[in-house]
């Protein structure tokens, strides 16, 4: 069965050539007429209208009010002024956006630092709120930097990890147990690491459909990968270029930048060049180090990629701040689609000098081209208004992709989206990843955006839904935003067929073994990765035809025990197996 597709907006006209400026400074409104002492910027269909709204959080020291303008539908903004989620007036920094009880809208959490409690938010329903006042997620105390929902035991619940960069410096983890009720997790080193750390990030960088844990630290510490074992367990990792690149870090944005398939990410940091670490599979990393996006020293604070001219390669901002009591310019690299970058310092992005915190990402406007909004931080003692640039687009062809999960988490956070388009001439895919913060303080639209080109159709859109399931569409029209509702029946498919399907023969082996499965033939395309207890992938195989069965040479491997991971269009399977 396809999944349930549903249409909400259509062909956009576009000018024909590309303008000088990629953004227009909007200076009306209360988004950028408000002052403040900002920190984070969340983009969020806050009333399910289809159209994003935006939340800034304020933190000075001594407390102030949040702010939430509603999106009115036609590029303006209203400010919330009477709901309790901006009559805080607390010392408030990151802030993260998920459906946490999977009612069919946001709720909000947000993080305060000088050993304030954080704070939770239940959407009503109807765009007003209410405070949750009980649990251990709002009773912590700690000197938090930002926080992230994502669901790391694939339970269709989101989950939540908040950092800390001073007094006990541990970072707090809370395991969703459904009704708005969570857990405190005491247990591991990625709750027991005590290094002031600022970014954190779910994402799956190694493919393997589920979320690992990402925390950027500062005050040249390294940063720390905590890959996701399965069953609540995570590994620290400490090898490779990523792990080793001591740095005032404050933040990491993930994105494929390179289309070949996996995450890479960029490392925003306080007074040093920035870092851009390229994903090699199987958490390796290789460090760029010739190209312009690494070569600018700023004092950056955090980042966000997207596709702003909508050429089918993502783009890069940087903000900046904090120095010597001077103005400081945000960095603009344009993507040149063959791995390196240009920075373009003439568009107004790049020459608005100010104390640049959050930055993300959005189509407000739903014109297909993503616009960007910017906090900006008290400067010489005066609160600053924030910033929004809305972008003039150009005649390239795009698609936006809304994800509703029913056996994954309503909002899809982690869930992979790939497209396929011809572009030029060439067979292009690029790939997505929907996360509820993109960097520090900062969270994009969850709703997928590619840029196209000149494509005239979209070939194909695959989704990975969380843990593995698979949805395909093909022959998708361009300039229109999509809506995709997980297919029920789908993952009814894996359930049913995937419980004890695939055969290992013999198991425990010692120089090969056969797969086959009880009900189904392998295909084209269908892959096999065999892993060490460790995670280390040792034999990967992608087939290039189809067959009844598989037979796969071990005896390279060291007596132990191994698993075997099998992909196919209906999900994933796991399964152990010993060598002898």
């Amino acid at each position: 069965m396809k999944p349930f597709v549903f249409i909400f907006s259509i062909c956009i006209a576009f000018t024909t050539n590309y303008h000088a400026q990629f953004f227009t400074k909007i200076t009306t409104g209360p988004l950028v007429t408000s002052p403040g002492d900002s920190r984070s910027v969340n983009w969020v269909d806050i009333n399910n209208d289809g159209f994003m709204d935006c939340m800034i959080t304020n933190g000075p020291s001594g407390g102030q009010n949040n702010k939430v303008y509603l999106n009115n539908g036609t590029g303006g903004f209203t400010s919330i002024t009477s709901d309790t989620i901006v009559k805080d007036n607390k010392p408030s920094d990151g802030a993260t956006w998920a459906d946490m009880n999977n009612d069919g809208d946001m709720d909000c959490f947000v993080v305060n630092w000088y050993n304030v409690n954080n704070m939770l938010y239940a959407n009503n329903g109807s765009g007003t709120f209410a405070q949750i006042s009980s649990g251990p997620t709002v009773n912590d105390f700690g000197y938090s930097e930002t926080a992230a929902w994502g669901d790391y035991d694939n339970d269709g619940l989101v989950d939540l990890y908040v950092t800390n960069s001073w007094g006990v410096k541990k970072n707090f983890l809370y395991h969703n147990s459904g009704n708005s009720v969570f857990t405190k997790i005491l247990v591991g080193t990625h709750v027991n690491d005590a290094n002031e750390s600022r970014s954190v990030n779910w994402t799956d960088i190694d493919n393997d459909n589920d979320l690992d844990l990402f925390v950027t630290n500062e005050t040249n510490q390294n940063e720390n990968i905590y890959r996701n074992d399965g069953g609540g367990i995570f590994t620290k990792l400490t090898a490779g270029s990523l792990l080793n690149n001591l740095g005032n870090t404050m933040s990491g944005s993930w994105g494929d930048y390179d289309n070949d398939g996996d995450l890479d990410v960029f490392l925003a940091n306080e007074g040093s060049n920035n870092s851009l670490f390229r994903n090699d599979g199987n958490f390796n990393f290789t460090k760029i180090i010739n190209d312009t996006v690494v070569k600018g020293v700023g004092h950056s604070f955090s980042s966000s990629w997207s596709d702003i001219d909508n050429d089918g390669d993502i783009d890069l901002f940087v903000t900046n701040a904090f120095y010597a009591s001077q103005k400081q310019l945000n960095f603009f690299y344009l993507n040149n689609g063959n791995g390196s970058f240009t920075r373009n310092s003439s568009d107004i992005i790049a020459t608005d000098s100010t104390w640049a915190f959050g930055c993300a990402f959005g189509d407000y406007d739903n014109d297909g081209f993503e616009d960007l909004a910017v906090a900006t931080t008290r400067f010489a003692n005066v609160d600053r208004p924030n910033l929004l640039y809305h972008n003039n687009g150009n005649s390239n062809k795009w698609i936006t992709i809304k994800l509703i999960g029913t056996q994954a988490n309503k909002a899809a956070i982690g869930t992979k989206i790939k497209v396929k388009a011809i572009i030029n001439g060439n067979p292009v895919w690029q790939m997505r990843e929907i996360s509820a913060q993109n960097a520090y303080c900062s969270q994009n639209d969850i709703r997928a955006h590619f840029g196209l080109g000149n494509a005239t159709q979209i070939d194909s859109i695959k989704v990975e839904w969380m843990p593995g399931t698979i949805e395909t569409l093909t022959n998708v029209n361009v300039n229109q935003i999509i809506s995709i509702t997980q297919s029920i029946s789908t993952v009814s498919i894996k359930e049913k067929k995937f419980e004890n399907d695939l055969g290992v023969y013999p198991n425990p082996a010692k120089e090969k073994i056969t797969l086959k499965l009880t009900e189904n033939r392998f295909n084209k395309g269908d892959e096999i990765i065999v892993r060490d207890i460790s995670g280390r992938k040792l034999i990967e195989i992608i087939l290039a035809e189809n067959t009844e069965e598989l037979t796969i040479n071990t005896k390279n491997l060291s007596p132990g025990n191994y698993f075997i991971y099998f992909r196919s269009a209906l999900g994933m399977i796991t399964k152990k197996l010993i060598i002898n």
